[in-house]
């Protein structure tokens, strides 16, 4: 349900985007994106099992073509020097709920370092309900705030 309210939210903002689809776990974020016109969508996941997943559920779709999976620590790849994944119209980013504020921070920080289209962009993150509000990097600002059951997803863009 949160996965369809995101994308009827987003509407046009997905077609012809570049996705970053951070904690994919299955890729069913980003290969929802690519469903509905996305570009092009790099999807980052650190457990074994799950980019396996990922891979499977890319062929099967046939959407393959159009991802790349990268197998890292979430965190470590947005704060490396390697930048060659290229800027991004749109960021899903659902990270673990028990994912601590910290690192929620550091992943918003990393994304504003230089992972980001020059402009037009968005990011959506999706927490627990009651998780603390993160730190956000300068000029952003929270376009929207959907709500799930016990899910947020917030919506940022440039202020």
């Amino acid at each position: 349900m949160a996965r369809e309210g995101l994308f009827s939210s987003l509407g046009a903002a997905v077609e012809g985007a570049r996705v970053l689809d951070l904690y994919a776990g299955t890729g069913a974020m980003a290969i929802e994106a690519l469903s509905r016109g996305a570009a092009h969508a790099v999807l980052v996941e650190r457990n074994r099992l799950a980019l396996r997943t990922i891979r499977e559920n890319l062929e099967r779709t046939r959407l393959a073509d159009r991802a790349e999976v990268i197998g890292a620590d979430v965190t470590r790849m947005l704060m490396g020097d390697d930048k060659s994944g290229g800027d991004f119209d749109l960021v899903l980013a659902d990270p673990p709920y028990d994912a601590p504020g910290d690192e929620v921070d550091a992943v918003l920080a990393g994304l504003a370092a230089g992972r980001l289209a020059t402009s037009g962009w968005m990011v959506a993150l999706t927490r627990p309900k009651g998780a603390p509000e993160p730190n956000l990097p300068v000029h952003w600002h929270a376009a929207r705030r959907l709500s799930y059951g016990d899910t947020l997803v917030q919506i940022f863009q440039e202020a």
